[in-house]
């Protein structure tokens, strides 16, 4: 009797145990990006718990000199990392490997991007090549991956040419970003420097996206196109302006954006709008502004018509760049590069209006974030 009695303790023990462990949230991987000489731990891993934002850090990785820019392959297991040097010679993009059980991150390899000072990466939806923006190169680099989704070889380099009305920082072409369409048939590239938006069709062989095919969408003069996100429909796109601080309303069609509103993120004239995201429900817009009033411009969006309207002003710290909303909506975190932090805020699902929770992510120059959700 006594012996049933501990075997049925010890199996009650283990059903609780099971259904905490059901219960708890399990938390994901967040990447941290920063500007960092390649002798530091410039890429951070840390677990991020979605219901309750805490978070703690797991591992680092130093040998890439300013690893300012990120994008997951959790399918593999790998995270492409660009390496954001101010000439071709030391402009580059690598592999990282990332064991889920572990944390622990290891350098592959890495290629020359043939374009100065990549900021961003971008993987293609089908999973077969990468896309890396070069901003004083002015030009997209496409790099093939191999079948363990590695960096394989650097197929093309797109150069692009013109100049915008402002002088200082519209001289020649900035390519500053890149995103697929929802569908995946098109590629868009924002070109701060000559004030358009560029649409390709994509092939699944390459060229991947040929030069011949481009589309240009052509926003006012001066605007300075950064950052371009998709609402959930898939029919329209909200592009942030760095120069002019605008969020342009377009609707979207087979490449093409007509735009149906303009309002201003800064409305200070900084010149510095960074960043800009949707909520997942799609129903509210969030857009970083930096070097004066330092802070995120949030937006309604009418569920009818697409078109925004000013909210609220979230002041942050200093120089806020990248940010993320987590996938349940209910965090947005932002990297403070000159506070040397990564802020969290705590959203109103309702309102859209965002409360400091003042938890903190001490890290130096952090300027990009992202979920890496693999299957831990």
């Amino acid at each position: 009797m006594k012996i049933r009695k501990y075997i049925w303790s010890i199996c009650l023990l283990v059903g609780l145990q099971v259904l905490q462990a059901a219960e708890k949230p399990e938390s994901d991987y967040l990447l941290i990006g920063s500007y960092a000489p390649a002798a530091s731990e410039g890429l951070a891993l840390y677990r991020l718990n979605q219901e309750t934002a805490e978070v703690e850090r797991v591992s680092g990785l130093a040998g890439i000199l300013n690893p300012s820019f990120l994008t997951p392959n959790p399918e593999k297991g790998l995270v492409y990392v660009v390496g954001e040097g101010d000439t071709d010679a030391n402009s580059t993009v690598h592999t990282v490997s990332l064991d889920e059980q572990t944390g622990t991150m290891h350098l592959v390899n890495t290629l020359p991007t043939l374009g100065a000072s990549p900021c961003h990466v971008r993987l293609s939806p089908s999973g077969k090549y990468l896309i890396t923006a070069n901003y004083n190169g002015g030009s997209l680099s496409l790099f093939s991956l191999d079948e363990k989704g590695c960096i394989h070889a650097r197929d093309e380099v797109l150069r692009f040419e013109g100049k915008g009305p402002n002088k200082e920082r519209q001289e020649k072409s900035h390519l500053h970003y890149s995103i697929f369409s929802p569908d995946g048939n098109y590629l868009l590239a924002d070109d701060l420097g000559t004030d358009k938006v560029y649409s390709f069709p994509v092939h699944e062989n390459a060229p991947y996206v040929p030069q011949a095919e481009r589309i240009d969408n052509v926003v006012r003069p001066g605007s300075g196109p950064r950052h371009l996100c998709f609402h959930p429909n898939g029919k329209w796109a909200y592009l942030i302006n760095e120069l002019s601080g605008a969020v342009i309303f377009f609707t979207y069609q087979e490449g093409h954006l007509k735009e149906k509103q303009s309002v201003q993120a800064d409305e200070v004239g900084a010149q510095g709008s960074a960043d800009i995201h949707l909520s997942p429900d799609g129903r509210f817009l969030y857009a970083s502004n930096r070097l004066q009033n330092d802070g995120i411009a949030i937006f309604s969006v009418s569920e009818t018509t697409g078109e925004l309207t000013k909210v609220a002003y979230q002041q942050t710290g200093r120089h806020p760049r990248n940010f993320m909303i987590t996938p349940n909506g209910r965090f947005l975190l932002v990297a403070c590069r000159d506070d040397n932090e990564v802020q969290i805020y705590e959203r109103d699902l309702q309102t859209g209006k965002l409360q400091d929770t003042k938890k903190r992510i001490r890290m130096s120059q952090p300027v990009c974030l992202q979920l890496y959700i693999g299957n831990k």
